[in-house]
């Protein structure tokens, strides 16, 4: 199965037409795990989740432990250390024990979650982040603001019947924005749903998300997906597919390909809590970890895989331990903390790419807006909790009170950027919403070379349809 998700996922890659030449390869760090790991430096306000804590795996394992969890560590004591008192099982010495003990289900203590700003977008003490200048601390502003824009107009448009479907980022801008940032436009991105910001960052235009949305003949898409399926060859960028966690596996074998072709760049993938529930996303780790590959998962836990809570859906400390269990470096991270994301990306891609590694990161985040415009999230949480996360907990306010502290830029700044940018989009709308719309023959083609006669006999049946009853079908469709 492995072999297989490895083989699709590198025909994609090698599929992606304007996919540009990555930097050189960087000559892989050859060294046993210590606690000069860049996760430790940068993320010391944290804790970090080594990929194993057996103390009898051999000394060369790139995957030895730094530092244990508790729970194991009460178990070491009980383990006789003399040689003929273990068993050198496959993967290392494994020590036996007289007590029969097992490991608790879970920690009482939970892992901490890094953060750099508090609330009030003070940086908080102690903390060794990485740095930003800010000539990106202003863009990174400016994206995030224009990323809440775009989300309020069109889904406006949808609810005025203008636009079939859309759901939005609100209270995720930090972590589209600042993830976005953090990366190379070398690093293969797979979405699930919620990261157009990570193409805004990557130069989509307003004008490229409008045709996309209203699925007009300047769309990449031609049509053919629902709106905010959004994808770019130019941008490193896949398409969003709707099955949830499918992009998983096959961004390991993304990035497994650019290993084996000793790019510098990473796959980065985006998941949200309820993909973890699949068996993809356990797949994805497990395959990640054997063939260590440049991948970083970033799992964006905002509370709600639907309406099904987290406390419903898993008994585990979130999804953090669970790249531990897996054998994959992990590090839980506050989601509305735009400089903890970015560190944290940034950091955990040059671990990809260095040490030839997967490393997950699980952002705290809130789904503040509806799933999509399909549901009314009112019926299963309440209006309360969504509006503490809204006023209280809001991501962009946090980086803009950090940004006007630092003197580079103010409120004024902000009420003409987010004129300019509405005005921009509501250009943009217009002329999406005046294009031709693809033809029919756009529904059977570009599958393959030359149309196979079953798609030949349904585009047949299509025309016939349409012309026994015209006035079910759009008008505006070229035939």
């Amino acid at each position: 199965m492995a072999t297989l998700l490895f083989r699709k996922s590198r025909t994609l890659l090698l599929a992606h037409n304007n996919h540009q030449h990555l930097q050189n390869k960087l000559a892989l760090l050859v060294r046993t795990r210590s606690r000069s790991s860049p996760f430790v430096n940068y993320c010391s306000n944290s804790r970090i989740l080594p990929s194993s804590s057996h103390p009898f795996l051999p000394s060369s394992s790139r995957y030895e432990s730094t530092e244990a969890q508790p729970q194991l560590e009460d178990l070491q004591h009980q383990v006789t250390h003399h040689d003929d008192q273990m068993i050198d099982f496959p993967g290392g010495k494994v020590g036996f024990t007289s007590e029969m003990s097992f490991i608790s289900d879970t920690s009482h203590i939970r892992v901490p979650c890094y953060r750099v700003l508090d609330d009030d977008g003070e940086l908080v003490n102690h903390t060794n982040h990485v740095q930003v200048s800010k000539e990106l601390a202003v863009r990174m502003h400016s994206e995030m603001v224009t990323l809440q824009t775009m989300d309020s107009i069109f889904y406006e448009l949808q609810r005025q019947g203008r636009i079939s479907f859309y759901l939005t980022t609100s209270g995720e801008e930090a972590v589209n924005i600042a993830s976005a940032a953090a990366l190379s436009s070398h690093d293969v991105i797979l979405p699930q749903y919620r990261e157009p910001g990570v193409l805004l960052w990557r130069g989509f235009t307003l004008q490229q998300f409008a045709h996309q949305c209203f699925g007009n003949t300047n769309d990449l898409g031609k049509g053919r997906q629902m709106p905010i399926h959004y994808g770019s060859n130019k941008h490193n960028y896949f398409t969003v597919s709707s099955p949830i966690a499918t992009q998983l596996p096959q961004a390991v074998g993304a990035a497994y390909s650019l290993k084996m072709d000793g790019k510098s760049a990473c796959a980065v993938t985006f998941c949200g809590d309820g993909s973890t529930s699949e068996g993809d996303f356990h797949a994805a780790l497990n395959f990640a970890a054997v063939m260590e590959a440049p991948v970083v998962f970033i799992c964006r836990n905002n509370g709600w895989a639907i309406s099904t809570p987290v406390e419903e859906q898993f008994r585990s400390d979130g999804i953090v331990v669970k790249g531990q269990a897996y054998g994959i470096w992990s590090i839980r991270v506050d989601g509305n903390d735009a400089l903890a994301v970015y560190s944290a990306v940034h950091t955990a891609r040059e671990i990809a790419i260095k040490e030839q590694r997967p490393v997950l990161i699980e952002a705290l985040t809130y789904r503040v807006g509806h799933h999509s415009t399909s549901d009314d999230s009112t019926k299963y949480r309440s209006t309360g909790e969504i509006e503490y996360w809204k006023m209280e907990r809001n991501p962009v306010n946090r980086f803009k009170r950090w940004v006007e502290k630092n003197g580079w830029s103010s409120e004024k700044d902000e009420l003409e950027l987010r004129s300019s940018v509405r005005k921009q989009l509501m250009h943009a709308i217009q002329v999406a919403e005046k294009a031709q719309k693809p033809p029919l023959e756009d529904m059977f083609t570009d599958v393959y070379d030359q149309l196979s006669s079953n798609l030949e006999e349904q585009e047949r049946e299509l025309r016939q349809t349409i012309e026994k009853h015209p006035k079910d079908y759009l008008s505006d469709v070229p035939l």
